[in-house]
């Protein structure tokens, strides 16, 4: 019902008269059946435009601490995210990954759209960083497709540190669905895992325009943090047990 509320009387009817969002590949979006979304992330706005913009409701897995603060703001909060349609996920276990992934699953077996950021983190700078593995996973072991989306010019809206967004336009592109029935049973497979990556990631970059940078975007903020800069992996940072990504065409199996 909050969902439902927000998306059709609260919310969703001035973001579209304040932001004029365009959307593009929308009818990509399967009217029934589960299916990722994997979307470029730009803005903490992502997770309000896309699934408030899309026929059906969309569900982000969200670091716990949204659905804990205490007092007013803190409830207000936790209403939104709940009426958004996110999850909350523990980040700080060590079995976060493991948890994330069986959530992931759980919510795609209900027949749901998942939705997912592959960088694993909003991009410090606007470029597109190296995907994380676990959404091959979840699409391999779910048997569903994936729908890249990439987000247009939210970092403008909101940058990062910014609570009150900026009024202009943004886009949402959604990109035709990726089939990866090919690798069916190669689940736990890094090297397939690693390839089915680079194509979403690959997709996105093509749909968003965005500069790619062959690193995880976590590394990269906290590189920044340190005081240090922004810059390509020394050779010494690439081990067998991670495999290089750079995103590039992929052929289909016809």
């Amino acid at each position: 019902m909050l969902y439902w509320l927000l998306k059709y009387v609260l919310l969703g009817p001035w973001l579209r008269i304040l932001f004029r969002p365009k959307v593009e590949g929308a009818e990509y979006v399967p009217a029934e059946g589960a299916a990722i979304i994997a979307s470029n992330h730009l803005s903490f706005s992502d997770s309000i435009f896309m699934p408030l913009m899309v026929p059906r409701r969309v569900t982000f897995l969200a670091k716990q601490e949204y659905f804990t603060g205490k007092g007013l703001k803190g409830w207000l909060t936790r209403m939104f995210f709940k009426g958004a349609g996110q999850v909350p996920i523990d980040r700080s276990s060590g079995s976060a990954a493991k948890a994330a992934l069986e959530t992931g699953k759980r919510i795609l077996a209900e027949g749901k759209l998942l939705g997912i950021y592959p960088e694993g983190t909003r991009s410090p700078d606007a470029r597109l960083y190296r995907g994380k593995t676990g959404v091959a996973r979840m699409a391999l072991e779910a048997r569903v497709p994936v729908i890249p989306v990439a987000m247009i010019d939210t970092e403008k809206v909101q940058p990062i540190g910014k609570k009150i967004p900026r009024i202009r336009r943004i886009g949402i592109r959604f990109g035709l669905p990726l089939d990866f029935s090919r690798y069916e049973g190669l689940a736990g497979d890094r090297f397939v895992e690693r390839s089915m990556t680079d194509e979403i990631m690959y997709e996105l970059m093509r749909m968003s325009g965005q500069e790619y940078v062959d690193q995880y975007a976590a590394k990269v903020k906290a590189q920044v943090a340190a005081g240090g800069t922004v810059g390509l992996p020394d050779a010494a940072e690439v081990t067998d047990a991670d495999t290089p990504a750079r995103p590039v065409p992929v052929e289909k199996a016809s």
